[in-house]
């Protein structure tokens, strides 16, 4: 055990759990983007809610914080084991923030962020099906649960990732599809909100 390391892995958790939505559409509407649309806190919504500008803002630094949270164990330890619940707990944070009584959002520009640290390769090519699917579509939910349920068998048998990373990934693209339930039954009932839809 490391206990450097563990400590790293809860700072993670911490970390991921700053949420950019809410503190940068606070900074610069006063309002609380969890209480906007559909009351999520993550880029979508603030895309829809408060534009273009503010939803990149947001997405580049729910990214970086994925990032930074498994570089931040490599500081102390090589062991994959300890990146991988870093990368988990960056998201695990983002979801459930102890510092907005755990309302997060969704977790999938965090995972990227985590993964990109994780298993780069694996997760470029699912950011492109991501792109492409929400390209053909314009259901961001759609391209996000595919992109992430195709994480863990893109990482484990194309790019021969460590099995923690794929068994991170398979655990992270639960939590992911969970949070994505309402949206996938609004999809089945077509009564799910398209990209550019406000």
């Amino acid at each position: 055990m490391n206990p450097q390391a563990l400590l790293l892995v809860l700072a993670g958790y911490l970390l991921g759990s700053l949420s950019f939505a809410v503190l940068l559409v606070r900074l610069r509407t006063g309002k609380d983007i969890r209480a906007e649309g559909s009351g999520n806190a993550g880029a979508t919504n603030v895309l829809r809610a408060h534009g273009k500008k503010l939803a990149a803002a947001v997405a580049l630094l729910d990214v970086a914080k994925g990032t930074a949270a498994v570089l931040l164990v490599r500081l102390v330890t090589a062991d994959p084991r300890y990146a991988a619940a870093a990368g988990v707990a960056a998201v695990l944070g983002h979801v459930f923030p102890v510092f907005y009584a755990f309302r997060g959002g969704k977790g999938v520009a965090t995972a990227v962020g985590a993964f990109l640290a994780l298993a780069p390769l694996a997760t470029l090519l699912c950011v492109a099906v991501f792109v492409l699917v929400v390209a053909l579509t314009r259901f961001v939910s759609l391209g996000s649960v595919i992109a992430i349920v195709l994480l863990p068998p893109v990482a484990g048998l194309l790019f021969r990732a460590p099995r923690s990373a794929v068994l991170a990934s398979a655990a992270i693209a639960l939590l992911v599809v969970v949070k994505h339930m309402e949206n996938l039954k609004r999809l089945a009932r077509g009564e799910e909100r398209r990209l550019g839809q406000r």
